[in-house]
């Protein structure tokens, strides 16, 4: 990690222990390694013994623990001479962000944000990851509501600024789709004059002094179970995903770095893992978020995938869609109807529209509920979707799919 000041931080809260030569900054005492500064963030400041006797070379409670993260990661950031981008969407950010760092790290030191590291405090500790010799910093933004992007961006200072796509999430909070479009362009409204936007092909973007890179569909071929678009040889061949290399590749492009041959991405977990189950069974584990465009995706996958198998999908409620939730879970069903779902476990409140979407199917509370009935829904050689916001914890269906055999 690139020296700090203590000056600094004595400037954000009360500081235990001297030294500026951190080997990292950590938010939870488990991940203390010998050398790193321990931030207590919430309830963090029960854990500083803890921290200490895991070797943290300093402590820091902060007066805002926000504020000292960003004031943190901001001071890193100003020392690094590291490209860095940004990526952002209402979908495939973190798999965007994942194939790059797989395309940079042969030809460039990369650091790339860890699993969904994407908030005020995610984007400060990727930061805090950098080295006086990192060339490539990859940083995954999300956002909530308008001026999140934008204050992530104040922060990371990107001079490349990926945009997936746009959808309906976050409705609770931006309201419309133009809402969303308007919370994503922050992140292009923040590049410096000479950066670049890669954005899909309908994505308005009024700057002039930034050079513009439309993305659109992506023209790849699947065989043998890799995928090559481009020149480059993945190790996927979800169409989704292929799409999300474009974006991927663009970004490589603006950064000036050669293609390799091939590259085997190591996607961040519960996006769309695929699993064996009993009886030549699938599995295929997408549980870390949904929404509307994105279980449509997941559905088509599901259907390509299980061939002649049977097609169950367990999906849960698809959150922050605001007065529109009933009408997209609705829709939704009736997407799973139409690619042939033969049974849909529909698992939280919201997720009763799915079964009013004609698909075949029976509905439960929770997630504990949903665990009960996997005998009853699965059978042995089917093949499994596992789908819904993070919220609802499904990803504990799946863990109870890859233990237990179905009956």
């Amino acid at each position: 990690m690139i020296p700090l000041e203590t000056t600094i931080l004595r400037a954000l809260g009360t500081v235990d222990g001297t030294t500026e030569c951190f080997t990292g900054v950590q938010v939870d005492s488990r991940r203390i390694a010998p050398g790193d500064l321990f931030v207590a963030v919430g309830r963090g400041s029960e854990f500083l013994d803890e921290a200490r006797e895991r070797g943290a070379a300093a402590t820091l409670v902060p007066d805002d623990a926000f504020a000292a993260l960003a004031r943190i990661g901001r001071d890193v950031r100003d020392r690094s001479s590291a490209r860095v981008v940004g990526i952002t969407g209402s979908m495939g950010k973190t798999s965007t962000k994942d194939i790059l760092a797989a395309l940079c790290m042969p030809a460039a030191r990369t650091v790339a944000a860890e699993a969904s590291y994407n908030n005020e405090i995610g984007v400060p500790l990727t930061l805090c990851r950098l080295e006086l010799d990192t060339e490539v910093c990859i940083l995954e933004l999300a956002m909530r509501g308008h001026g999140q992007i934008a204050a992530l961006c104040e922060i990371a200072r990107p001079e490349i600024g990926v945009i997936t796509n746009i959808g309906p999430v976050h409705l609770e909070l931006v309201e419309s789709l133009e809402g969303v479009r308007r919370a994503k362009a922050e992140l292009i409204a923040a590049l410096p004059p000479g950066g670049t936007a890669i954005v899909p092909r309908d994505f308005p973007v009024e700057r002039d002094d930034v050079e513009v890179v439309p993305v659109g569909d992506a023209d790849a071929r699947s065989a043998a179970g890799r995928t090559e678009l481009g020149g480059v040889s993945f190790n996927f061949t979800a169409r989704h995903q292929a799409q999300n290399a474009a974006a991927a590749l663009a970004a490589l492009a603006a950064l000036g770095l050669p293609r390799p041959a091939a590259v085997d991405v190591d996607f961040s977990r519960w996006r769309g893992d695929e699993e064996e189950l009993p009886g030549g069974g699938l599995l295929i584990n997408d549980a870390y978020n949904a929404n509307p465009v994105s279980m449509r995706v997941a559905l088509g996958y599901l259907a390509e995938r299980a061939g002649d198998r049977r097609r169950v999908a367990v999906l849960g409620d698809m959150a922050e869609l605001g007065r529109t939730a009933r009408a997209y879970h609705r829709e939704i069903g009736e997407a799973a109807a139409e690619l042939g779902v033969d049974e849909l476990l529909a698992v939280g409140e919201l997720a009763r529209g799915y079964l009013e979407g004609g698909v075949p199917g029976r509905w439960v509370a929770n997630v504990h509920e949903a665990v009960r009935q996997l005998d009853e829904v699965v059978r042995p050689g089917d093949a499994v979707l596992v789908k819904a916001s993070r919220a609802v914890g499904l990803e504990a269906v799946a863990a109870a799919l890859s233990r237990v055999p179905a009956a």
